[in-house]
């Protein structure tokens, strides 16, 4: 039926779709391990503070509902008036941006099945692409790879960082042209494969 289905020559192009989306997959799945366990390339993005047990005492105390906050805002429905009054009145003084949970639901198995899960899919997305232009080359593979990556990296890391000055942006350009940088020199290898 799988054959009736597809025509034979369209079978060895979904094997090579599949393996280099898996294999794409399993390469930024562990450069991202890498990434945020053993090269602890992320740190400033989760510091340690010395004062975090009074600090969640008192979010604690507060009665917040899970979600992020950031500080000093406004209640729902305000007009642009009282915006600008209140950035005026705070510029120069301390803000934060405050992601708060309830409770630690650490589910490492089903995160990690998870973000893989999209690694492999967001690879397979580039294989789509990548299998659209007639012969690419090895360098286009790898070039496309790695704009790929700039796109990762500038379209969430960077953008939310010119709005809230996140830290450890380094880490974060480190993973986005190394993950797609190794996965490129894998699909180029693989994709023009006979």
């Amino acid at each position: 039926m799988f054959y009736t289905l597809y025509p034979t020559k369209q079978i060895p192009q979904m094997k090579k779709t599949i393996v280099g989306a898996l294999v794409g997959g399993i390469i930024i799945f562990m450069v991202q391990f890498l990434s945020w366990t053993v090269l602890n390339l992320h740190y400033k993005s989760q510091a340690y503070t010395p004062k975090q047990d009074s600090i969640m005492a008192f979010l604690n105390s507060q009665d917040l509902k899970s979600g992020a906050y950031f500080m000093p805002s406004l209640p729902p429905g305000y007009n642009m008036d009282d915006m600008n009054k209140l950035t005026n009145a705070q510029k120069g003084k301390p803000w934060a941006v405050v992601s708060y949970h309830k409770a630690l639901n650490n589910n490492m198995g089903m995160s990690m099945l998870r973000a893989f899960a999209v690694d492999v899919v967001v690879v397979w997305l580039l294989v789509w692409i990548l299998g659209k232009i007639t012969l690419p080359s090895f360098g286009t593979i790898f070039i496309a790879s790695l704009f790929v990556g700039a796109i990762v990296y500038l379209n969430q890391p960077y953008t939310y960082h010119i709005w809230y000055e996140t830290p450890g942006q380094k880490g974060y350009i480190i993973d986005a042209f190394a993950e797609w940088g190794i996965t490129g020199i894998w699909l180029g290898w693989w994709l023009r494969r006979r």
